[in-house]
């Protein structure tokens, strides 16, 4: 039956409606763009040792296909889309870098602070972004920001560093090997993709007053620089002073707040570069197993996940970067003085171990007299505080990694052993969190 000239107009909207409806065909790639992404790709899998074929002749092959480095914006957009499903894998800005840094490249590292600070949209961190994601991305912008004009970010850093195309295509292909290999991480905040319109602002009732953290951070600077020891034990005596009042009152506080202890646990990474990283970061679960905090290690990754209340993962941090000034100095000047053994890998690896353990072992003594101390001056209602917070910690690490498995070091030399501990016998403690409740 033949239709109307109305209904044949409608027949044709209605047409024109489902055309519309219909999704857009993916935009396939121009061939010069797809063959510099399999090649970018490629390379690095060479670099990390997951392809065949040599990363330098495959550098080269992109240094004669764009000499520029990166004239179009490719390898911008393929490191800001990597930096996003990094984002989707429990990763943070920082640990970006450090992925990066760990290989020992200041040049390439440079260039994975300007991917993260353009992925995340410019110096200024986002508005909805959590405390910790924007106190990230303010620490990266510190450390010098590549002003980018129009062309991409890559040729721009590529031109700033005054090197040729073969050993900027190294780095590139050094970045996408380490952001393109994924290690899912445990997710400590939510990634942007969840973050929304609202501002996510740290729950946590209590941190370190800045001005106390000021003043013990100052001190501990000086007993870390002074070389005399006496006037080292002065300045860490006063630091440890600041520390047990205020952690005292912090504690009181928090225990009468009212708040689930669980809503107050909060997590860090702390990442730990070569050489010795395995060392240092037994020397980090000593000085956190004293305050209160749990340490995991990611060993692929060289970083570590601490886990506690805010104010003890403050103190962890400065107790374990003082103790790590102290053990570094002290290993070097045993290496300075003795034969060239004391100056081998073995020796400073088992002497930082050592270290790390007899460290462990006076922190240990300090707390339980710190808790006898407590007892004598509070009566027993501190020590159901400390264990609450204890328990709400350990959920938390349990929740978060429920496969754990304990690490275990080898000592491969005796001297070595010896040496370190001795030295951590002549260690200034700063202040465990027992410590802090005399």
């Amino acid at each position: 039956m033949a239709k109307t000239a109305a209904e044949r107009r409608a027949a044709r909207k209605r047409k024109d409606e489902r055309r519309s409806q219909r999704p857009a065909e993916p935009r396939e790639a121009p061939p010069q763009e797809q063959l510099l992404r399999q090649l970018v790709h490629a390379g690095a899998r060479a670099m990390a040792g997951f392809g065949a074929g040599d990363a330098a002749v495959m550098a080269e092959r992109l240094a004669v296909l764009d000499p520029v480095v990166d004239a179009d914006g490719v390898v911008e957009r393929i490191g800001i889309d990597l930096l996003a499903n990094l984002w989707e894998h429990g990763w943070q800005p920082a640990d970006a870098v450090h992925a990066v840094r760990r290989q020992g490249s200041a040049r390439a590292t440079r260039l994975a602070v300007a991917f993260v600070l353009r992925q995340a949209g410019g110096t200024e961190p986002h508005a909805s972004a959590p405390d910790e994601w924007r106190d990230q991305l303010t620490a990266l912008a510190e450390e010098g920001v590549l002003q980018v004009g129009p062309g991409s970010l890559v040729t721009h850093w590529a031109r700033r560093e005054g090197i040729g195309g073969s050993a900027a295509w190294r780095d590139v292909l050094s970045i996408v090997a380490q952001w393109g290999h994924v290690i899912p991480l445990a997710e400590l905040c939510p990634p942007p993709s969840r973050w929304g319109r609202a501002v996510t602002r740290d729950r946590s009732t209590r941190h370190v007053d800045p001005r106390m953290l000021g003043k013990i951070r100052g001190l501990l600077a000086k007993a870390e620089s002074t070389e005399f020891p006496d006037e080292a034990e002065a300045l860490s005596a006063k630091a440890q002073q600041l520390m047990t009042r205020y952690a005292v009152d912090s504690a009181v506080l928090d225990a009468g707040g009212g708040r689930p202890l669980a809503d107050e646990v909060r997590t860090r990474r702390v990442h730990l570069l070569q050489p010795y990283a395995e060392a240092k970061v037994q020397l980090l679960a000593s000085v956190a197993a004293a305050n209160g905090v749990r340490s995991v290690w990611h060993d692929d990754l060289g970083m570590a996940t601490v886990v506690g209340l805010p104010i003890d993962l403050e103190l962890t941090e400065l107790l374990f970067t003082s103790l790590l000034v102290q053990a570094t100095r002290a290993m070097t000047e045993t290496g300075r003085a003795g034969s060239s053994r004391t100056r081998s890998a073995s020796f400073r690896r088992s002497f930082l171990l050592s270290y790390a353990l007899r460290i462990g072992e006076r922190l240990e003594l300090a707390r339980e007299s710190g808790t006898a101390e407590a007892e004598a001056a509070s009566g027993t209602a501190l020590v159901p505080v400390l264990a609450a917070r204890d328990d709400a910690v350990d959920e938390a690490v349990a929740g978060l990694f429920p496969n754990l498995r304990s690490m275990k070091s080898r000592i491969s030399d005796a001297q070595g052993w010896h040496a370190g501990r001795l030295a951590a016998e002549h260690a200034d403690l700063r202040a465990s969190r027992t410590e802090m409740t005399g």
